[in-house]
């Protein structure tokens, strides 16, 4: 079965307690981020409420577990941090809406490909409710933008950019990692890397696009996204 031809909708069991929701203020560094994800997930995985954590980080690369050294074009130029979880290397800092999802499977449905494609939906749906058309892609994780006013590809396609990569890992069926939305990120620093381990097509931002867009804003639509695909949300506003 086609990665599209998925059923997205992953709410919970009946029953179940809402999602917390939390966003924190500041730049969170990337190893306290680490550190509150395994805490969070050891106690959801015996019971404990669900959580989706949205942050932002200061300049840096992370290395998943595909990660190939060649990807890694400017080694020096931000700190680089070894991660569990699955794809390659990806680039985090300000401007951008980093969303850490911690949600337990068991209580929802124990599928891998469908709560990526889960995942993508949320973003999809948040880019739709600012008039963007984000696309996902069979053989490409993560949700693409169509760019017909830049040169076609070398074989003859639309240009398209990437606007926010996925990254997750599992632990007694327990996600952590998440998502990433490029709102406003300097883009020159993706060029650090290779993004994804794709060199053919390019990344791109809310603001890139044309849409001068408070990170508060997007929070709000995100939120509102992530409900409809995977159920009540509790906590800050």
């Amino acid at each position: 079965m086609l990665r599209t031809d998925l059923q997205f909708s992953m709410f919970p069991l009946e029953g179940s307690k809402p999602v917390r929701w939390r966003i924190s203020d500041g730049l969170i560094p990337y190893s306290e981020a680490v550190e509150t994800m395994e805490r969070e997930v050891a106690v959801i995985a015996e019971g404990g409420d669900e959580l989706v954590w949205l942050v932002e980080h200061p300049p840096l690369y992370t290395a998943g577990t595909s990660a190939n050294a060649k990807d890694l074009v400017q080694p020096d130029r931000f700190p680089v941090f070894a991660t569990g979880r699955g794809g390659e290397y990806t680039y985090h800092g300000p401007g951008q809406r980093v969303a850490y999802v911690m949600l337990d499977l068991k209580r929802r449905r124990q599928d891998v490909r469908a709560f990526v494609v889960a995942l993508e939906e949320v973003v999809i749906l948040t880019l739709d409710s600012m008039n963007v058309r984000g696309e996902r892609r069979e053989d490409r994780v993560g949700v693409w933008v169509s760019r017909p006013e830049k040169p076609h590809l070398p074989d003859g396609s639309m240009s398209e950019d990437k606007i926010a990569a996925l990254g997750i890992r599992l632990r007694r069926w327990v996600t952590f990692h998440g998502l990433s939305l490029n709102v406003d990120p300097d883009l020159d620093h993706f060029t650090g890397i290779v993004p994804c381990g794709i060199s053919a097509y390019g990344v791109t931002s809310l603001v890139d696009l044309g849409l001068p867009v408070m990170m508060a804003d997007v929070d709000i639509r995100l939120r509102e996204a992530f409900e409809s695909v995977f159920g009540k949300t509790v906590g800050e506003l």
